[in-house]
């Protein structure tokens, strides 16, 4: 008997995936707008929000915290980072080679999430079976 639904693990994978996907078109407008006078840069939190979302009991199992999580709660939430300091005289906070690092950081966390919701789809066909 399984305790979990089938697609708890999935739904909530596919919430990261959407916010790293967001994350992604985020650093790419950065980057786009790297010569805009008085640009600020934005990002994409999502890992707090997931971990408020999971809660911090220590004895709950993760099949049960991710079976209690609110989806329509769990949202990557774009913010503007005007904390950043700008040593540019145009007040642009955004820095290129920071921006291809988080960019590639971003590619990697994606393709895990996709990697992983693979492997839950196929753990499904291999109950089917």
């Amino acid at each position: 008997m399984v305790n979990t639904n089938a697609f708890d693990y999935i739904n909530v994978l596919d919430r990261g995936a959407d916010a790293s996907w967001l994350r992604h078109q985020a650093i790419s407008n950065n980057l786009a707008n790297v010569d805009t006078p008085f640009y600020k840069r934005q990002d994409v939190e999502f890992r707090s929000v997931f971990q408020r979302a999971l809660g911090n009991s220590r004895y709950e199992t993760m099949d049960a915290k991710v079976a209690k999580v609110n989806l329509n709660g769990l949202r990557g939430k774009v913010y503007t980072d005007y904390e950043n300091f700008s040593y540019r005289l145009d007040g642009n906070n955004v820095d290129p080679e920071n921006e291809n690092i988080y960019l590639a950081e971003n590619q990697v966390v994606y393709q895990g999430l996709m990697t992983s919701i693979s492997q839950e789809f196929q753990n499904l066909q291999t109950v089917m079976k």
